[in-house]
């Protein structure tokens, strides 16, 4: 009898403490990450810079939530067709931003990532990304690869289907829809001042590299305190190149976790998928850009599996992909893609 009366205030306490604990819990979790939508004060409009002030500040390890804005504007969205209640509230809402550029994009951020200092490598593994509108678009910009030809001004509204994960393009062509963060990077050295948000370089920024889709994990070499990591620029889909300057631009939404690793030194972004370790370059001109990937895919090799800079360079040609990843920006891009599966495990 005893036993069953001592028993009956220990099970209600327990009840009566269950939601104060998850009332306490610590943001930054998986289940609590922190939340970064867009407004006027939580963008960044066209750079990357080391003087920008963050707008959240974080541990490694945390997790944050974000909710990030197409290119363009609200006005030229329903030129294009967009009924105005299509139009997020947020896009409208940000427009108010007075200091802009030199770049285009609308990047939410930064986030500043406590005890990332120069030298350091910021992972950044993106563990979800979802369609945010039902709808993108394509554009001819004035700055595609074929800039020296003549092609009318267009913009073309693209239907998302975000149950079957297609894009409607026109009858009878439908796009795969696997959408990713176009611009993802972080502060770049204080003496390059504050950069365009279109040319990827160090810091990484608008790779526009299709392959960081959900299930990625991004890493960046840091150049100043707390990394001031900056996020936009949503594709639906993409082909390597993005030869006209636009994918089909979106609104997406994701989370991501970020970690500082002490114990790695990089002087070029990187990244890693299920399938491939990836290596990349970026510089105006298109053989340099390739040149960069190539080397830091033969500085991989030889540092995590212990080969011979000759053996890297041979293994580079018979088994890793060099891709463009595009040729718009600026700054072009090449990525080297490894696939993982050629490594068989010493049983």
């Amino acid at each position: 009898m005893s036993n069953q009366i001592n028993l009956k205030p220990l099970f209600s306490v327990g009840l009566l403490l269950l939601p104060m604990f998850l009332v306490a819990q610590e943001k930054g979790t998986a289940a609590n990450p922190f939340i970064l939508n867009p407004t006027d004060s939580t963008v960044i409009w066209g750079n990357y810079w080391s003087e920008n002030q963050p707008v959240l500040k974080i541990k490694s390890g945390d997790y944050v939530k974000v909710h990030t804005l197409l290119t363009s504007n609200p006005e030229r969205l329903e030129e294009a067709g967009v009924p105005p209640d299509e139009v997020e509230k947020e896009l409208r809402q940000v427009q108010k931003v007075s200091e802009r550029g030199p770049g285009g994009h609308v990047l939410n951020g930064p986030i500043f990532i406590e005890g990332a200092e120069p030298g350091d490598v910021l992972e950044v593994k993106i563990k979800s990304v979802s369609l945010a509108i039902p709808y993108g678009y394509n554009a001819i910009g004035q700055n595609g690869f074929l800039s020296d030809e003549i092609f009318e001004r267009k913009m073309r509204i693209v239907r998302l289907d975000t149950v079957k994960m297609i894009g409607h393009f026109s009858e009878g062509i439908e796009i795969p829809l696997k959408p990713f963060f176009g611009s993802m990077g972080v502060a770049p050295p204080k003496e390059a001042g504050r950069w365009n948000s279109a040319p990827p370089w160090v810091h990484a920024g608008n790779m526009d590299n299709k392959e960081l889709t959900e299930g990625a994990s991004l890493f960046i070499p840091v150049f100043v305190k707390g990394a001031l990591f900056e996020i936009g620029d949503g594709h639906a889909a993409q082909g390597n190149g993005e030869v006209d300057i636009t994918a089909i631009e979106t609104s997406l939404k994701g989370k991501l976790q970020f970690i500082v690793h002490k114990d790695k030194k990089l002087d070029w972004p990187m990244a890693e998928t299920d399938t491939h370790i990836i290596t990349m370059g970026f510089d105006r001109d298109l053989t340099e850009a390739t040149h960069i990937a190539l080397r830091e895919m033969i500085k991989y090799l030889m540092k995590e599996k212990n080969m011979t800079r000759e053996d890297a360079y041979m293994l580079s040609s018979i088994a890793v992909d060099m891709a463009i990843t595009e040729l718009v920006d600026g700054n072009v891009g090449v990525h080297a893609m490894l696939p993982k599966n050629i490594f068989i495990e010493k049983k």
